[in-house]
């Protein structure tokens, strides 16, 4: 190669930079990427957490303050109704709009710390029953077993009956409803890492089995845990709704959607607003979540991408 060649090459210009990438280009891409149904999902997800949070603004009614003279009245729009209640009030005289948006943010409160308490149960569990494997390993895997095979809609019954519908024993009980799917999906994640050669050379560093479990497999399987949190979030939702159905959930007059179902069940056939209101929002919850969550699982699993 000539000199005249070098000087060339040495003279080129620099080819230029592209842009750093703005941090949240990721969920940009997410929100592009995604369908039609996904960003429905998304905007009414963020609706109702944003209704949630400003229901003591935006409530029109104390949910409990009670009206006999106003009972049973429709929603706006046919024929008996106040314009000071929008969606009617049931058999007490009580806003149903207000009753509906406390409760959806009480159900909501309660169902996202059970989610919480069953994620770090499970994922705690899931860590020590892939590392530690022997006698931890059998333990554990033990208790998911157990856990799997007896219906916890009937352990949750028997626990809140015995120990009362408390706020505290509600979440605990809807905190191990699922716990052993995360400690299930950990552990698996654990046992196909542990052995890969990054992890490998972390112990062979001198890290320690906490280090290695929090700084090298756990941000590995975030993602898988994401997703189960996501379809995890509406079963609880609808537990919680089932336990308040049966009058075992919060105690009167404290509104959850699963409590204004049960207590307006026996007006449905002469005022079906009373529980259609909150009835619809628990199958909007529901539903909006779990399109999240299936919506996650499409993004994380490779084997699904592309269809």
């Amino acid at each position: 190669m000539t000199d005249t060649t070098l000087d060339g090459l040495d003279s080129a210009p620099a080819k230029p930079q592209s842009p750093r990438r703005p941090r949240f280009s990721g969920l940009a891409d997410l929100w592009i990427d995604s369908n039609w149904i996904t960003r429905a999902a998304v905007l009414t997800a963020l609706t109702l957490v944003a209704l949630a949070l400003l229901t003591p603004l935006i409530a029109p009614h104390d949910p409990n303050a009670q009206s006999l003279l106003s009972r049973l009245r429709p929603p706006v729009g046919f024929d008996r109704a106040k314009p000071d209640y929008l969606l009617g009030t049931d058999e007490l005289g009580r806003d149903i709009l207000s009753r509906s948006l406390y409760g959806m943010r009480l159900t909501l409160s309660v169902a996202f710390a059970g989610s919480v308490i069953g994620l770090f149960i499970g994922g705690t569990m899931g860590l020590i029953a892939g590392l530690g494997r022997g006698l931890f390993d059998d333990l554990i895997m033990g208790l998911v077993d157990i856990q799997i095979a007896v219906p916890f809609t009937l352990l949750a019954i028997l626990a809140v009956a015995l120990f009362g519908g408390d706020l505290q024993v509600l979440v605990v009980v809807l905190g191990i409803a699922y716990w052993e799917q995360y400690a299930r999906i950990v552990r698996g994640e654990v046992l196909r890492l542990r052995d890969l050669p990054f992890v490998e050379a972390a112990r062979s560093s001198g890290a320690s089995g906490f280090r290695v479990a929090t700084r090298h497999i756990l941000p590995n399987v975030l993602s898988p845990l994401v997703v189960m949190f996501t379809l995890n979030f509406s079963n609880i939702v609808l537990l919680e709704s089932t336990l308040s159905f049966l009058g075992l959930g919060l105690r009167p007059p404290t509104a959850t959607l699963g409590s204004m179902v049960g207590m307006g069940r026996d007006y449905m056939p002469s005022a079906p607003w009373v529980v259609a209101a909150p009835a619809l929002l628990i199958l909007l919850i529901t539903l909006v979540v779990q399109l999240l969550g299936d919506s996650l699982r499409d993004r994380f699993d490779v084997r699904l991408r592309g269809r």
